[in-house]
């Protein structure tokens, strides 16, 4: 699983900031690891300088092998807060995800079997 992690002008990343965030996010996301081939990592802060209640934005963007991508986001008053609850909305649609599917990969749709 390949990791890109960006953010905005108004967050300031390092080389330790980055890896930390890959790091968590690789954790949160472990157990598809084998699925996922690249994940997307946009922080922002909405709302630049000022200060403010959930103004830390996470976006996530994963790329499932034969899929389309999924994006989730979250916002929260800080980074690692956004980061950690835009991993468990991710983990989520891809269960949902994968749930869908039948035993041949296809996408079942209203519930009738893909034959």
């Amino acid at each position: 699983m390949k990791i890109q992690v960006s953010t905005d002008n108004h967050i300031k990343g390092s080389d330790e900031f980055f890896q930390k965030v890959s790091a968590e996010v690789e954790r949160g996301l472990s157990r598809f690891a084998d699925q996922i081939t690249r994940v997307e990592i946009h922080l922002a802060d909405v709302n630049g300088p000022k200060d403010g209640g959930a103004d830390k934005r996470c976006l996530l963007e994963a790329r499932l092998a034969g899929r389309h991508p999924i994006a989730v986001t979250h916002e929260a008053a800080t980074i690692d807060e956004a980061i950690v609850e835009a991993c468990e909305k991710m983990e989520r649609s891809i269960e949902s995800l994968l749930g869908r599917l039948d035993p041949k990969g296809q996408t079942s749709f209203g519930g009738d079997q893909v034959i």
